[in-house]
């Protein structure tokens, strides 16, 4: 099989959770698998020096629009929650918790709580609602509880972020496939070309 897409996302991010929507099946058409790889956002914006496009003036108007728009277009359940943006650190370890023991339950995770957040407007800051999701997953709940607290998981996300800006990571969702970069969900159409003609 052809190299992998990573696939770089936030799990506060709704051009992320669109993306998620619909990034196995361009994978699966071109004969690629996807690396699911949740970073957090809040240190990539420090570090270029902006913030989440629905806080920004002006531009967090339009961005609200769009994400509605392009859920539509998409045809990807969507509401904008009440708590937006939030922090997504517990569910970034989660994620990799689990995926450390089963890559297939950890994108199921991953499904699972981008839904219940942007289609359902559950709180998935909360430890708890994160842990019932990777149950539903098929995650053992128990196994769970002492690790997400633990700072090796903590590290383990830092280094992962830390990972994505070297890679050239700024924003959510970003892709690379066969060392190209595509930031957006708008970019999925393009990505895919690339995956098809072999670049230009």
């Amino acid at each position: 099989m052809s190299q992998a897409i990573d696939f770089w996302f936030d799990f506060s991010s709704p051009y992320g959770y669109i993306a998620s929507e619909l990034i196995d099946g361009v994978a699966a058409r071109h004969g690629r698998s996807v690396n699911w790889r949740p970073i957090l956002l809040g240190p990539v914006f420090k570090a270029v020096g902006t913030a989440p496009l629905a806080m920004l003036p002006i531009k967090g108007e339009y961005s609200k629009h769009d994400f509605a728009r392009t859920a539509r277009l998409h045809q990807v359940a969507f509401r904008l929650p009440e708590k937006f943006p939030i922090g997504t650190q517990v569910a970034a370890r989660a994620f990799y918790l689990i995926a450390d023991d089963d890559a297939a339950r950890a994108r199921d995770f991953a499904h699972r709580l981008y839904r219940a957040y942007f289609a359902e407007g559950l709180d998935v800051a909360d430890p708890a609602v994160v842990v019932a999701l990777a149950s539903a997953a098929g995650a053992d709940p128990a196994a769970l509880a002492e690790p997400l607290k633990g700072e090796a998981i903590k590290e383990r996300v830092r280094a992962e972020v830390e990972n994505a800006m070297r890679s050239g990571v700024f924003g959510s969702p970003h892709f690379v496939v066969d060392g190209e970069p595509f930031w957006g969900v708008d970019r999925i159409p393009m990505l895919e070309e690339w995956i098809r003609t072999g670049g230009w």
